[in-house]
């Protein structure tokens, strides 16, 4: 039976000489597998440069209920990208951001909050010309509230350290050391308040950034099953210094 759905690419891997296989958070049918015949023929139908990582579609998929790699009917990139694919910055967020959404998006079935969250952020991602290099903590941090452990925030005006372990903020250090203190617990308060459009308003220097970015995945491993090494940090972490 054939379903119209949206998508947002993770990952491709080679299937045959010519063939792939793509896998696709959908919004109707969760993480899904689909084989892409010919892909890397010249004359492909869908090409691989409309399925890489993080680009957005409009697909229309046969679907087995019973799950196993499925099939695409048809698939366009919508929208397409403006920036992207060509601009250094953005590139090096999508492959950062990609490798997470990867290790921690497994449902098999649909979620509409958390595709239309990624789906809405990777999309003004690619309109953005500002705040770039605030992007990947803001969208890790938003991120959490559709993966179930968003920090509770009832004492955050009041409290000197957030505890990454248990996910709140006190005023007393935590017994033991996942915890942030001083500066970075209220550079981490500004991005839970910043909305995406104002995220060039925020004053965190590049120090505070590294920082950041390492507590947030310290965070994620806290609260993630199996959440494993992210290598492409190191990337970001050179693209964005100065």
């Amino acid at each position: 039976m054939l379903h119209k759905t949206r998508g947002i690419v993770f990952k491709a891997t080679d299937y045959s000489e010519s063939s792939v296989v793509v896998q696709v958070f959908t919004e109707k049918f969760g993480l899904q597998s689909y084989l892409v015949n010919g892909a890397r023929k010249p004359r492909a139908k869908i090409r691989m440069n409309m399925i890489q990582p993080l680009h957005l579609l409009d697909m229309v998929v046969y679907h087995k209920p019973n799950g196993g790699i499925q099939r695409i009917s048809e698939l366009r990139n919508v929208p397409l990208f403006e920036s992207l694919p060509y601009d250094l910055t953005k590139s090096s967020l999508a492959l950062f951001l990609n490798e997470v959404l990867y290790k921690v998006v497994r449902q098999h079935h649909d979620d509409p909050p958390l595709f239309e969250f990624m789906f809405h952020s990777i999309a003004l991602l690619d309109r953005m010309e500002a705040g770039l290099n605030n992007f990947h903590l803001w969208f890790l941090l938003h991120l959490s509230r559709y993966l179930g452990f968003y920090p509770e925030r009832t004492n955050e005006r009041i409290s000197a350290y957030f505890d990454l372990r248990n996910g709140v903020f006190t005023n007393v250090p935590p017994g033991h050391v996942h915890f942030l203190h001083g500066s970075l617990t209220k550079k981490f308060s500004e991005l839970l308040d910043s909305r995406i459009e104002g995220l060039h308003l925020l004053q965190i220097n590049n120090s505070e950034r590294r920082e950041l970015l390492g507590r947030v995945l310290d965070y994620y491993r806290l609260h993630v099953d199996s959440f494993s090494e992210i290598r492409s940090h190191k990337i970001i972490e050179e693209v964005l210094s100065p």
